[in-house]
């Protein structure tokens, strides 16, 4: 009796297959539906409560910032800093749950994905939420005295490129620490300080020579520089300059992200 010899399985080769990361964004879908609510109203409501409470403090002691209304620079501001807290705190929280003590990852490895594939996904995954809790505080700032612009309609990418980067910061600094307290470091060592000298609250000619060349080297800077871009009216190669360092800056953390988690996950 003859036997038919058993083919062998084709090795993957380490490229994103897109069933793959359906399958990671259709989990990560299916969970969210089960406390979106929760999630949206802290993502929306912390950013516009720093809106209202800055641009009608603040704002009832200054005019004008920059050549515009004090509330409205304070909106577009409040846009970059959504972004950042909403795409950074939820990937290095979640993620480091997942694989420190749900272990979900190491199921989904068990299926034809890689960490390549799970990391990706997971970002894409955030951005996307990012693009769409940032326009929040611009949404709010209309009904009290934003002008729309036809530049408005950028926002949600704006919003997604730059979610995509932080939230590849949040799972690169999950797979680095060893302990879920170690992020109150990250958190105010690093985003603090990110957050205050990005010209969220306040223009950054009020700070000193130093700190405005800094500011260039700072990804939420480029954030609300865009922001402020599509809704004040765009500056031409300055606004491509934002959008190359924000496409650079997530380059480089994908990569880090992903030899970061194979280093947790697999070796």
């Amino acid at each position: 009796m003859s036997t038919t010899p058993v083919q062998p399985q084709p090795e993957r080769i380490g490229r994103l297959e897109r069933p793959a990361l359906m399958g990671v964004l259709m989990r990560e879908l299916i969970n969210y539906s089960s406390f979106w609510r929760s999630s949206a109203f802290s993502s929306i409501m912390e950013p516009v409560i720093y809106l209202l409470a800055f641009g009608f403090g603040i704002g009832a002691l200054v005019d004008e910032v920059d050549g515009f209304r004090y509330l409205d620079f304070i909106a577009t501001g409040t846009v970059g800093m959504s972004v950042m807290y909403s795409s950074a705190f939820p990937s290095m929280f979640s993620t480091f749950v997942k694989y420190k003590f749900q272990r979900t990852y190491d199921a989904i490895l068990a299926a034809p994905v890689d960490t390549e594939e799970v990391v990706t996904a997971e970002a894409l995954w955030i951005g996307v939420r990012a693009g769409v809790y940032g326009c929040a505080p611009v949404i709010v700032a209309t009904f009290f005295g934003l002008d729309p612009s036809w530049g408005m309609f950028a926002l949600p990418a704006i919003c997604f490129i730059s979610g995509l980067g932080w939230s590849l910061f949040g799972i690169s600094i999950a797979a680095t620490l060893n302990s879920i307290d170690n992020f109150s470091y990250v958190m105010t060592g690093v985003l603090t300080p990110i957050m205050l000298t990005a010209g969220t609250f306040f223009p950054l000619s009020q700070l000193p020579d130093w700190a405005q060349a800094l500011a260039q080297a700072n990804p939420l800077f480029h954030c609300v520089e865009l922001v402020r871009g599509a809704v004040f009216g765009w500056h031409g190669m300055i606004d491509l300059w934002h959008v190359g360092f924000l496409v650079a800056w997530s380059l480089v953390l994908w990569r880090i992200a992903i030899r970061q988690m194979t280093r947790r996950l697999v070796d």
